[in-house]
Order: structure tokens, then sequence, then C-alpha cells
């Protein structure tokens, strides 16, 4: 069988891809949150999976009250100066 193109025949196939393409559009932009939503959880899964440290940071958090201040580690740091740096020299900027 030997089909002929024809303007009736293009014009349908082009308004079946346009209707394929809104129709795309309005279910992308209604579907999007939803697939976001199970993409960032997802995420989080794999990111706790591997890290592990979200279970025990929600259960350290919970011990302390609300705005009480709490430091688990103090930096070892020594104070140090160094008096071979020169000296200083004051000075003003002329326009």
């Amino acid at each position: 069988m030997i089909y002929t193109a024809s303007i009736v025949g293009l014009a349908r196939t082009l308004l079946w891809i346009f209707l394929f393409y809104f129709a795309f559009k309005i279910l992308a932009r209604l579907l999007a949150p939803f697939l976001v939503k199970f993409a960032a959880k997802k995420m989080e899964q794999r990111f706790g999976q591997q890290f592990g440290g979200f279970q025990n940071q929600s259960q350290h958090q919970q011990k302390h009250k609300e705005g009480e201040t709490v430091i688990d580690k103090v930096p070892n740091r020594e104070k140090t100066s160094n008096n071979n740096v020169g000296e200083y020299i004051d000075y003003e900027e002329v326009d």
C-alpha cells in the first residue's frame, strides 16, 4: 500500500505532536513537586547511610534545653607571640 503526503495528514501529525508536548508540560508541572520531594528524601537517606550522623545528632540535641549553650570540643590552642615581626609605623595618607 502506498501512502501519499497531504496537507491534512501533515496538519494532523503536527496537531498530535503539539498536543503531546503541551500535555507533557502540564503533567510535568503538576508532578514535579512530588518528584523533587521523592528525590530529596532518597538523597537524604543515602547521605544518612554514608555518614550516619543524623540520628546521633538529633538524639544529642534533644538532651539539651532550647537556648542552652553546649561546647562539644574545646580547641587546643597555644598562644604564641612572635616579637621578631618588626616595628609598627603609623602613617597618614596624602591625597
